[in-house]
């Protein structure tokens, strides 16, 4: 057996990254680059970057320095992404902000941001410009669009459960979805036995080379006919739900398989059938609890990467049983991560399967057969009740009973055309750490069907101000949600040092009239924790670092601020490729931030 190792494609300056998601000490990376080689600047900016004239230079009113910072309480904003078709299953793409209602716990909210985001706006990657001074040598200039990873599909094949025919079908829909991808997508291959794992990538090949992989896997061994036979469906009717019925089905089988169908034997043959039961279910449960736990660790791996996150699960289903717990928690972690989950049936169209399969077929007695294929065909439709909860749960789709899974596929994981964001700040919220239900209508009686998340968590406790902006800055840096409180420009630039390595800055240009200070003693008082994250092209952590700019600002500092504006600089080791750049800047007094989004292509 080999457990899914989530975090097994990403360096060892993950470390780091967990220091920088904390927001805790700096990570080393952080620091200014020699004179020589420092990338030229405009006036105007913080320690780490080219100094002012010392006539001009601040006097302990501008420093950045690591460690904590005093915060206020920021009001979280639910962000609720939106896709609406009509009853032909298209996509309805002129939707305004006054089409939309959002309900909290069914009381209506009032919408603070909304947003339109079609595959061309998404598309339309941010540029960042590289250059050096002359005088440090040759010169490097570029101007890029880096096509940035926006979109993480992880789709998960459920290997524990499939069948060998069912795996084929799956395989062959799936290298159609592959070429329904987006420049700006990134796919992942996993699957419940955990031994099939292509991490997040936008090589077709290599994705097409994993699904080569997806086959039926044992977890629990089997392979044999037990006596009586007893199906996992029928072993949770009678150990859990104490069915009579299903009790005295698997006697009678038992005194026919076990003693010719002496029925002087029946008193002996009931052990022999709770036996079988209880085999038949642990087997079941070990099967489906397996899944689940590769399930949660998938959810784990989709949660870590910066961008939208679906996962799309292709599954035959399997039965519930008592592990109604299991599926709650996967449904509560991936509504807490914003993952989205989209299911699959991977029968397609189907009608219930009474024979099984020809090279093995189920074993039925003539007096207990009506039963058993009754249990067969309702276990079949008890399969489903999995999927169809894990989308519902999630606000995803539940695509079933259909031959065409490459359009499920295309439906689950590819990018709609268009989508809408909805934005509010609950209102009066309890903090009581309980689930609130979001619905999502819009105002006409036009007949559509609405994919939206199904709700969020409260607080459970209220964070003192550091561990609310601790979390506010994490979640910012996950996501690729542009939010503009604050007016901070960001740029790029890079010195490359040999074949094999460069030097990044990240320059924050902060325009001071935006930001909320606090006035004391004569001063405008701030401090900005500046967040820094490099996230290589298929979304995952390089490196990155924190910054708390102070400011302390004397009226004509403040004045003079205002007119040039303020840039403070982070400079970075890399080697050469593609990378993305996450900015996360939060205000302290304010509790307002801003986040912004960079590319960069240094070329080897």
């Amino acid at each position: 057996m080999r457990f899914l190792r989530p975090y097994a494609s990403v360096p060892q300056s993950s470390f780091l990254w967990m220091v920088l998601v904390l927001c805790q000490s700096a990570v080393a990376q952080t620091r200014p680059a020699p004179a020589d080689s420092s990338p030229q600047v405009a006036p105007g900016q913080a320690e780490n970057v080219a100094p002012a004239p010392a006539e001009q230079r601040p006097k302990d009113e501008v420093s950045t320095r690591d460690g904590p910072a005093t915060f206020r309480v920021r009001v979280n904003l639910v962000q609720v992404r939106v896709v609406v078709r009509d009853e032909h299953g298209k996509i309805v793409p002129d939707l305004h902000r006054e089409d939309f209602q959002i309900f909290d716990n069914r009381k209506p909210q009032l919408l603070s941001t909304f947003n339109v985001e079609t595959l061309e706006s998404k598309a339309a990657a941010p540029s960042s410009s590289a250059s050096t001074p002359a005088d440090a040598g040759e010169i490097e200039k570029a101007s890029v669009i880096a096509k940035l990873p926006q979109r993480f599909v992880a789709m998960v094949f459920d290997d524990v459960h499939l069948s060998i025919e069912d795996a084929t079908f799956v395989r062959s829909a799936a290298v159609k979805f592959f070429d329904s991808l987006a420049l700006t997508d990134r796919v992942g291959i996993y699957s419940t036995s955990g031994q099939t794992t292509q991490e997040f990538t936008d090589d077709r090949v290599a994705l097409r080379k994993a699904l080569l992989g997806i086959l039926p896997r044992s977890v629990v061994g089997g392979g044999f006919h037990d006596c009586p036979e007893v199906s996992y469906y029928e072993a949770d009717q009678i150990e859990n739900l104490r069915s009579s019925q299903a009790i005295a089905v698997a006697t009678e089988d038992a005194v026919q398989c076990a003693f010719n169908g002496d029925e002087s034997k029946r008193a002996l043959a009931q052990p022999l059938a709770d036996a079988a039961a209880l085999r038949a279910l642990s087997t079941g449960d070990a099967e489906s609890t397996y899944a689940y736990s590769h399930l949660n660790d998938i959810s784990r791996r989709l949660s870590s990467m910066p961008g939208q996150r679906i996962m799309v699960f292709i599954s035959p289903g399997f039965i519930p049983s008592t592990l109604w717990q299991e599926m709650t928690e996967l449904i509560d972690r991936a509504n807490r991560n914003k993952i989205t989950i989209n299911t699959i049936d991977a029968r397609g169209l189907y009608t219930p399967d009474v024979n099984g399969d020809i090279a093995d077929p189920p074993r039925f007695t003539g007096s207990t057969a009506g039963f058993l294929t009754s249990y067969r065909v309702q276990a079949q439709f008890a399969q489903e009740e999995v999927l169809a909860d894990f989308a519902s749960g999630t606000g995803g789709t539940y695509f079933h009973n259909r031959n065409d899974l490459d359009v499920g596929m295309t439906q689950a994981g590819a990018a709609p055309e268009v989508s809408y964001l909805l934005g509010f700040s609950p209102q009066n919220m309890k903090i009581d750490g309980k689930f609130h239900e979001i619905k999502v209508t819009l105002t006409s009686k036009r007949k559509v069907s609405i994919q939206a998340r199904r709700g969020y968590y409260a607080p459970r406790t209220i964070p003192d101000p550091e561990a609310a902006a601790k979390a506010d800055i994490q979640e910012a840096i996950f996501s690729q949600e542009e939010i503009h409180d604050l007016p901070v420009d960001l740029q790029t630039q890079f010195f490359k040092k040999d074949a094999n390595a460069a030097r990044v800055a990240v320059l924050s240009r902060f325009d001071l009239k935006g930001v909320h200070f606090r006035k004391a003693d004569g001063r405008s008082n701030d401090a900005l924790t500046i967040v820094t994250a490099i996230f290589d092209e298929n979304g995952n952590f390089v490196t990155g670092g924190e910054k708390i700019l102070t400011l302390r600002l004397l009226d004509n500092t403040y004045e003079r601020l205002s007119r040039s504006g303020l840039t403070v600089k982070s400079s970075f080791e890399v080697k050469p490729g593609t990378y993305m750049v996450r900015l996360v800047v939060r205000d302290g007094e304010g509790a307002e931030m801003a986040a912004r989004n960079g590319s960069l292509v240094i070329p080897f």
